[in-house]
Formats: C-alpha cells, structure tokens, sequence
C-alpha cells in the first residue's frame, strides 16, 4: 500500500484512528450510561485507520493488537445489536 499512501498521509491516518480510539476511552470513563454500539463503532474505525497506517509503516506488534482490537470491537457491535433487537422485541410485545 506504501505505492498509493506517503508515509506523511500514513502517520495523518494513524494519527486520526489513535485520536478515535482515544475519544472513545475517555468516553467510556466519563459517561453516566455508555452507548455500546457507538463506543465499539468508534474504536472500530479506528483500529481500521491504524491498520491502514501500518501497512505502511509496518509494525508486527501494533498490526496484532489492531487486529485484536477491531475483533473485539465487531463483536461488541454484534452484541449491542443483538441486544438492542432483544429490546425493540420487548417493546412490542
């Protein structure tokens, strides 16, 4: 991917994905009553960001966590829509 990305643009985009992951941590400690499906969405989009700045400048460890940490987060969003359908069900029975 470094032939269609600059490593400058590749730090921008890790730059970003960090700063997304980092809201969404303060977040989650700052919040009275946490929305799950945007706390994981939000983490989510940024592993995907600094995956992309790692195929760059690739760092084995960092491209493992990332990896780890967009699955955690899909499977938070599963959960919180799992969940969230559970709810809508209730309601209107």
């Amino acid at each position: 991917m470094s032939d269609y990305i600059s490593s400058f643009t590749a730090d921008i985009i890790g730059f970003i994905g960090m700063f997304c992951i980092v809201a969404a941590y303060a977040y989650s400690n700052l919040t009275k009553e946490m929305n799950l499906l945007m706390f994981n969405a939000i983490n989510l989009i940024g592993a995907i960001l600094l995956m992309v700045s790692l195929t760059v400048n690739f760092n084995l460890p960092s491209m493992v966590l990332e990896i780890i940490w967009m699955s955690i987060a899909i499977f938070g969003i599963i959960k919180a829509l799992l969940e969230g359908r559970k709810a809508a069900d209730v309601e209107t029975s």
